[in-house]
């Protein structure tokens, strides 16, 4: 029996089955009577065997060998290409060459750049893109892999790269899969024996878009596959983008090579949308469905729909149907029929917090400049309005409010309902943008 053979099955033995079938079994050897000679796929590879199993290897090849073979080297190639070299001298007759269909890259019509909206919450993310696109495959953004929650404009941005490359080149190969649909493709391919159908579908690209890729995590044989697609890519000069719900070291059931790898490139998160962000979108979007959407009514849904840009198109799609269907104008009146149960709810949501990220976007502060004790008057007076909103709309106590406000004294909380109410009887400005926080949150 082959040493390397033993060696396979101590080595079985004593690594997980995900680790030995990533790193081990693809391994090739040319073994002879003095030494053993091991070829890993590519460079990076190579590292990563060298840096944590050479050593151990070279044990067992000892022990197995009773020491007859004293050298085990390590090196990139395959045999395949060894032998190719062997027979250079005496060339035979080139195959025809088959022309291969370019894949469907699967993209949506309507995720391009001039659909999406920027704002501060993904300007990094929108300047990442266009870096790929000026430069695809660059070491410093291969790959991108950009994170954040559901609904932020990931997979917009990462199919927006795929129509902008197919735009600059008309005959790149772009390929878009969801985790989901890469394991289904994978677990088909085993069942239909087109194993190397499906290899070649996901490896012969200039640009492989993959979303949420958290979900392949703990999938053994799928995720190995995605190993090799990854290093194949990457050695090909193949642009990757990836997206995930979070930071590349906090997905579990990950390899930890794979987590460091993916982070070798650039890695940008995305945040929710700040509300200019939101009527922005609203506009946009009620712009390529040829509606007009006035700001009043695009400000009003913003300030009622916070959590994602999903949300926010949904509920813009139930204000137009029901502006279409009532043959009217998009107004304030529409937009409260429409998103009535929306605002039903909304309304049993007011909280302090609630309060506190209302008024920090109106007036547009940072949240925790709100809260802070700083008392320059651009904080000052909208940290009043919060408190005596909270008072209003809540009804706790003063020295439960003070708590949330970074631990205030109650005796600060009553001062500030006591000048905010003198305040709204004495200026103008102050009363209407009472009155306009309080519509918001009420709905």
């Amino acid at each position: 029996m082959m040493i390397w053979t033993l060696c396979l099955e101590r080595l079985q033995d004593e690594m997980p089955a995900n680790l030995f079938g990533m790193w081990i079994r693809p391994l090739q050897v040319e073994e002879s009577d003095t030494y053993l000679r091991l070829l890993a796929p590519n460079p990076f590879f190579r590292k990563h065997i060298a840096e944590k199993y050479l050593e151990r290897i070279r044990l067992l090849v000892a022990d197995f060998s009773e020491g007859r073979i004293n050298q085990v080297s390590l090196d990139v190639g395959t045999k395949f290409a060894r032998a190719e070299e062997s027979t250079r001298l005496t060339p035979s007759p080139p195959p025809p060459i088959a022309v291969q269909e370019r894949p469907k890259p699967a993209l949506n019509d309507g995720f391009t750049l001039e659909n999406f909206v920027q704002g501060k919450g993904n300007q990094l993310a929108y300047a990442a893109c266009q870096s790929v696109i000026q430069k695809p495959a660059d070491t410093n953004h291969n790959p991108l892999f950009l994170y954040g929650a559901t609904g932020l404009g990931k997979t917009h941005l990462m199919q927006a790269v795929g129509h902008a490359l197919l735009a600059k080149k008309h005959n790149a190969r772009v390929l878009y899969l969801t985790s989901e649909k890469f394991v289904g493709g994978f677990v088909s391919a085993l069942q239909r024996g087109a194993i190397d159908d499906f290899k070649k579908s996901c490896r012969d690209l200039d640009l492989l878009l993959i979303d949420d890729i958290h979900f392949l995590a703990g999938k053994g044989a799928s995720l190995e596959e995605f190993f090799y697609t990854f290093n194949t890519l990457l050695e090909n000069n193949g642009q990757i983008i990836l997206t995930s719900d979070r930071y590349p070291k906090e997905i579990p059931d990950l390899d930890e090579q794979l987590k460091s790898r993916f982070s070798w490139g650039l890695t940008v998160q995305l945040d929710p949308p700040d509300l200019e962000n939101r009527v922005g979108i609203l506009r946009k979007k009620a712009e390529i469905n040829k509606m007009e959407l006035p700001k009043p009514a695009a400000l009003f849904i913003a300030q009622h729909i916070q959590a994602n840009v999903r949300e926010l198109e949904g509920a813009l799609n139930k204000v137009m149907a029901t502006a279409r269907f009532q043959g009217r104008a998009i107004d304030i009146d529409i937009v409260k029929h429409a998103l009535k149960d929306v605002l039903a709810v909304r309304a049993r949501q007011v909280n302090i917090d609630s309060i506190q990220k209302m008024v920090a976007e109106y007036y547009r502060i940072p949240l925790r400049e709100l809260t802070a004790h700083k008392r320059t008057r651009i904080y000052a007076r909208p940290r009043q309005i919060a408190m005596a909103l909270a008072r209003e709309l809540t009804g706790s106590s003063y020295p439960d409010i003070g708590l949330a406000f970074e631990g205030r004294d109650h005796s600060t909380v009553m001062h500030a309902c006591e000048k905010v109410d003198e305040l709204r009887r004495l200026d103008k400005e102050v009363a209407e943008d009472y009155h306009n926080l309080i519509r918001s949150l009420h709905g």
